[in-house]
């Protein structure tokens, strides 16, 4: 049975008879978004010039140097005279200028790159007192990452495009960018589990690219009515079924190379961003910024991948519950963050966001185009299933790396300091992370298209 009712179709069918393109067809470029590497920029990001150097070599320098500050073994102790020199060396610096770099955006991702680990590696650096005060980021960290943020339309704290689409060199550089062709080069913790975690994020988001192309390829065509615009979309969507089905492969075998604990206790207290105002985690506190340019500051998260937000838009997947599909959510649905989907796009780059932008203002999608075309329901309803695997597959990865882990006492060494990582993983005001990766996956399936 039909459940959209003969008038729906009839307005479906009346703007697919035109063509595809919006009035003025953009391409993937004009978003920065390369034909061939997607989200990540065609080559290695280039050395910062002049004055900016400073900035890198204290980034080297904090690697070699600093440890975390919940981190109480004697190797660690040991690092804290050095870390708080560090720290002291860059509260003495000048506030660089960035204007020089505005025109250049590769300049502006390096700089935002550098400045983020440079913010995380001050903050997490500094040993526990048992207080919850204010965290006072110094004006030569907190004014030069606001302005490069704001050029990049960015949120001023560490983001997944710094850990994964920026922070990265070729192992071969007289060949292509591939996901056995990458190496991770800045890290916090210096351990493999860090830099293999990277490298998982990474190949996800470069076997993304082939879906960029198939969606491209949808938006490109003149028309979605004839014969062989059908056939043809009927043969990309059993390509992009093939695609996800290769990323749910990645996901599931991350614990071949990312092991649980050193990645929940020796990684994952690095990317932790502020907390809230009345939360038990201390707010940073940029100075000699407005703290009105300083809202977003949850750290790096892999909802921030555009690339899986362009897979959800071109399939349209209802994460807001929005649109009434059966079955209906549930009471836990209900009760998911449905603006998470939303308020991570804020910590992509600008351009990133407006192709995003740009894709949900299509006139159609292709679940539009699959209601009235009898051949493409098996087609694509098996992408969305296999999307609905691949988030399957993905709150298992979570439940073992996440929730487990933050059930379980910390290692011996380690004196827990309270973030708000761990209110994402616990809940914040009832909101679990596995309670919102199931409103996700129940929202991939609600797409499925019925008899």
């Amino acid at each position: 049975m039909n459940l959209l009712g003969a008038v729906d179709l009839r307005q479906i069918a009346r703007s697919l008879s035109g063509s595809l393109t919006q009035e003025q067809h953009l391409c993937p470029k004009d978003f920065d978004v390369d034909h061939n590497t997607g989200f990540f920029p065609p080559e290695p990001l280039p050395t910062l010039p002049g004055a900016f150097s400073l900035w890198e070599d204290a980034l080297c320098e904090a690697q070699k140097t600093l440890g975390l500050g919940e981190d109480e073994s004697e190797e660690a102790k040991a690092k804290r005279p050095a870390g708080e020199q560090w720290r002291a060396t860059i509260r003495s610096w000048p506030v660089l200028d960035t204007a020089v770099l505005h025109g250049n955006i590769r300049y502006l991702q390096k700089a935002h790159l550098v400045l983020a680990f440079l913010l995380h590696f001050y903050v997490h650096s500094i040993p526990l007192d048992g207080s919850h005060s204010a965290m006072h980021i110094p004006e030569p960290i907190a004014i030069p990452i606001v302005a490069v943020s704001k050029e990049l339309g960015i949120a001023p704290v560490m983001t997944f495009a710094d850990t994964v689409l920026w922070n990265w060199e070729l192992i071969h550089p007289d060949q292509p960018l591939s996901a056995h062709n990458i190496r991770y080069v800045n890290l916090f913790s210096g351990t493999e589990t860090e830099r293999a975690f990277y490298s998982s994020s990474g190949a996800v988001e470069l076997k993304g690219v082939e879906m960029l192309q198939v969606i491209e390829s949808f938006h490109a065509m003149p028309n979605v009515t004839d014969r062989a615009c059908v056939a043809q979309i009927a043969r990309d969507l059993a390509r992009l079924k093939c695609i996800v089905d290769d990323l749910t492969k990645i996901f599931a075998t991350i614990r071949e190379t990312v092991d649980p604990e050193a990645f929940h206790w020796h990684c994952r207290p690095w990317w932790c961003g502020s907390g809230k105002a009345a939360s038990s985690t201390p707010q940073w506190i940029y100075d000699g910024v407005c703290p009105k340019d300083t809202q977003d500051l949850a750290g790096p998260s892999a909802g921030q991948s555009s690339v899986m937000h362009a897979l959800d838009i071109f399939l349209d997947i209802d994460h807001k519950l929005a649109q009434k599909r059966t079955p209906a959510p549930s009471e836990c649905n209900k009760k998911a963050d449905t603006g998470f989907m939303d308020r991570m796009r804020r910590y992509m780059p600008g351009k990133h966001r407006e192709y995003l932008a740009y894709l949900s203002a299509s006139p159609r999608t292709v679940r539009d185009v699959a209601q009235l075309h009898p051949s493409l329901k098996e087609p694509y309803n098996g992408v969305v299933a296999a999307l609905k695997h691949l988030r399957d597959v993905h709150i298992r990865v979570v439940t073992l790396y996440v929730v487990s882990m933050s059930h379980r006492q910390p290692p011996s060494h380690i004196q827990r300091r309270p973030s708000v990582c761990d209110e994402v993983a616990h809940g914040t005001g009832g909101m679990k992370a596995s309670d919102l990766l199931k409103a996700g996956r129940d929202a991939t399936a609600r797409a499925m298209l019925k008899e």
